[in-house]
């Protein structure tokens, strides 16, 4: 039929002339991804410093400094497993199985360019060797990753951004240490994963850690070793706006 021509046509030409308008978006409004930018250079100055709450405060303010430029938001729960270790010093461990919850927020810029920050609570660390048994130690965490996410048209996404986390716990058998973990880490994440159309997702990262775990001296044990998580999640980010 002529019509079902004619929309053949169109369609596709509508798809062509959105995609260059979401590109002509984030090109006009170069001036929005400054902040960040800015942020993440000042942020490994800082880091060379060992200024660890200026760190902190930097990374919570790149995702407020976007949220006026974002064309679409959702919102919504986040659960998942961690397998963590320890990597660096002379410490002798296994991966530990652990959990995280929390919600995250996700700000839309473009078509398929995405801020996402996010809340976890985080239980992680490694398995010691202590006299031939292996004992569990174990760190908990409230972790503010922020991620930087490109998604292809089918739900795909690929995600990278850095992380800071604040010690709220730890379970040490080792009586000799009284002050096992800093109670700030910063680390460095990037994954991938798959979000439907209604934002029901799954995904999968890697969180290397940059700052030193280790809050002791007087033992045998380095401290400075660092925290190493492989998180899988599933999510559901909520569209509120569109």
């Amino acid at each position: 039929m002529p019509g079902q021509q004619i929309s053949s046509v169109i369609n596709p030409q509508r798809e062509h002339l959105a995609r260059i308008g979401a590109a002509r978006y984030v090109t006009s409004h170069w001036y929005a991804f400054l902040p960040a930018l800015a942020i993440t250079k000042y942020l490994f100055t800082d880091l060379i410093h060992k200024d660890m709450k200026k760190i902190s405060l930097a990374i919570l303010f790149i995702a407020f400094s976007t949220c006026a430029f974002s064309q679409s938001f959702s919102f919504g729960p986040k659960v998942g497993l961690n397998v963590s270790n320890y990597t660096g010093g002379n410490i002798e461990s296994d991966a530990l199985v652990g959990f995280h919850l929390g919600g995250l927020l996700n700000f839309g810029i473009g078509k398929n360019f995405s801020i996402q920050p996010e809340v976890l609570f985080s239980t992680q660390g490694a398995k010691i060797d202590n006299a031939g048994s292996k004992d569990d130690w174990k760190t908990t965490y409230v972790t503010l990753p922020i991620m930087f996410r490109l998604k292809t048209d089918g739900g795909f996404f690929v995600e990278a951004g850095p992380q800071v986390s604040f010690r709220t716990g730890e379970d040490i058998p080792n009586q000799t240490i009284d002050h096992f973990a800093k109670n700030l880490d910063l680390g460095i994440g990037g994954g991938i994963g798959y979000q439907s159309a209604i934002g029901l997702g799954i995904g999968a990262r890697y969180i290397a850690g940059l700052s030193k775990v280790g809050d002791f001296t007087g033992t045998n044990i380095d401290p400075d070793f660092k925290n190493s998580v492989i998180q899988v999640s599933v999510f559901w980010a909520i569209p509120v706006k569109k």
